[in-house]
């Protein structure tokens, strides 16, 4: 409901929550995590694409193999609890933030990151005939900057100290698909923002 999404808007753009008359300080590293139902909404409302906007990925979740559901069953099922244990403090993710942030981008990387998003827009020049037929609002220049921030931290993850071209295209689908605002034509035709990141993908060359 919209007095929900209002308190959760205040949460993740100025990291505080209101009760009454008091407002908390949401310390870091705090963080929102959120799970989309596509198929029974009744009784919610679709966030605002402001709101969307602030999540920084949008990751889709398949159904599990079988290996995986067996698991899950055997484990919901019987008497088992798992031991939860902490494996870091609030200061070492911190820290772990900070060297993200500090990884190295080339300029080139961050101009390409930057014309991905731009080719998302209709009104860009550089936009494709699918764009400016199924979409109405292009990705906003948060996209790009979680698109470089992204790339910093998968960079980390490979054992690079630098971020590549690579890096920017494997996370544009899961930077941009929640970013682009798609028109009734885009329904009508069964077209979805993945194909369209694709296209652009495609389309955007590494080197300007």
């Amino acid at each position: 409901p919209p007095k929900t999404q209002a308190a959760l808007l205040q949460a993740m753009q100025e990291h505080e929550v209101s009760v009454g008359r008091t407002t908390y300080e949401l310390k870091p590293p705090f963080m929102v995590l959120a799970t989309q139902n596509p198929i029974e909404l009744e009784g919610t409302y679709v966030l605002p694409e402001a709101q969307l906007d602030r999540f920084m990925f949008c990751i889709r979740v398949s159904y599990p193999s079988q290996d995986e559901e067996v698991q899950i069953v055997k484990g919901t099922t019987s008497t088992y609890v798992p031991d939860i244990h902490k494996v870091m403090t609030a200061d070492e993710v911190i820290q772990l933030q900070e060297l993200v942030r500090g990884v190295p981008v080339a300029d080139d990387v961050v101009d390409y990151a930057v014309r991905l998003v731009a080719a998302s827009r209709p009104a860009d020049s550089s936009a494709l005939e699918s764009v400016t037929q199924y979409v109405t609002y292009g990705a906003s220049p948060r996209a790009s900057q979680y698109l470089v921030l992204g790339a910093k931290a998968r960079a980390l993850l490979q054992s690079r100290y630098h971020v590549d071209f690579a890096d920017v295209r494997t996370l544009a689908k899961p930077v941009l698909r929640h970013r682009l605002v798609l028109n009734f034509r885009s329904r009508a035709d069964r077209v979805e923002s993945d194909r369209i990141v694709d296209e652009i993908l495609e389309s955007v060359p590494e080197e300007r």
